[in-house]
Parts: structure tokens; C-alpha cells; sequence
């Protein structure tokens, strides 16, 4: 049954990543003025940032419940892959994200946007590979 909800909660994560970097976002950008849609992203970041945090620590705790019911000790693809989502959002929203808006206008933003989105693919990378990597794995 665990799996079953952690199998549900990475594949509605990883579309929900996958509708904010595909849809809103380009999206945003083409109906809105300038100014309308940074400040819409801006919200749908900290809105995706927010969600990161929440799923990837209970997608971490039932796999830790699960290798525990096991009897395993030691960590997990299951268990890495939303910690290393987690920490593409710490990097990518928490840190570089201050940074972007304090160099607003300059050319080192457009650095840190890259770095941004280099860590966003990366999070929408761990979380799809985890979906798919639950949705082969024998229920339980």
C-alpha cells in the first residue's frame, strides 16, 4: 500500500514539474506582459518549492518505513532520488533564486538563471526517474 502512494505522489510531483516547466511558465511569458509574468513564475516557483520540500520528505519517510518493514538498512535508489531533488531545490530556489534577484539586469543573472534551470531539469529528472522506477517495481 505504501508503495502504491509513493508511486502516486512521484508521478503526480513529476507531472506537476513537468506542466510548470512545459506549460505555465513558456506560457506566462507569451500571453502577459513582462512584468505580469515574472511575477506569476516567480509565484509558481515558490509554489513548486514549497511542494519539493513536502513530497520529497514524506516520498523519503515511506521509503524509510518500507525499508524498514523489510528489514533493509541501508539507502535506497527510492530514497536518494527525492533527497536529490529536494537538494536541486534548496540550490535552485533557496540559493541562487536571492542571487537572481539582487543581480536583476546584470549579466551574472543570466548565469544564475541557467544554474537554475540546470537544477529545475535536474529535480524533474530524479522525480520522473523515480515514478517510472516505482511503477516497475513488484507491489507490495
Amino acid at each position: 500500500m505504501l508503495r502504491r502512494v509513493q508511486l502516486l505522489l512521484a508521478a503526480l510531483w513529476g507531472g506537476f514539474l513537468l506542466c510548470v516547466a512545459g506549460v505555465a511558465a513558456p506560457t506566462a511569458f507569451k500571453v502577459l506582459e513582462r512584468a505580469g509574468a515574472i511575477s506569476y513564475v516567480r509565484r509558481l516557483f515558490e509554489l513548486d518549492a514549497q511542494l519539493a520540500l513536502a513530497a520529497g520528505i514524506v516520498l523519503m519517510v515511506i521509503d524509510r518505513r518500507h525499508a524498514r518493514d523489510a528489514g533493509g538498512q541501508g539507502a535506497t535508489t527510492e530514497f536518494l532520488l527525492p533527497a536529490g531533488a529536494l537538494l536541486c531545490t534548496v540550490l535552485g530556489y533557496y540559493v541562487l533564486q536571492p542571487q537572481m534577484e539582487a543581480a536583476m539586469g546584470t549579466p551574472m543573472a543570466w548565469k544564475l538563471h541557467l544554474a537554475s534551470m540546470a537544477f529545475f531539469a535536474a529535480k524533474t529528472g530524479a522525480v520522473l526517474t523515480l515514478a517510472w522506477k516505482l511503477s516497475r517495481a513488484p507491489s507490495s
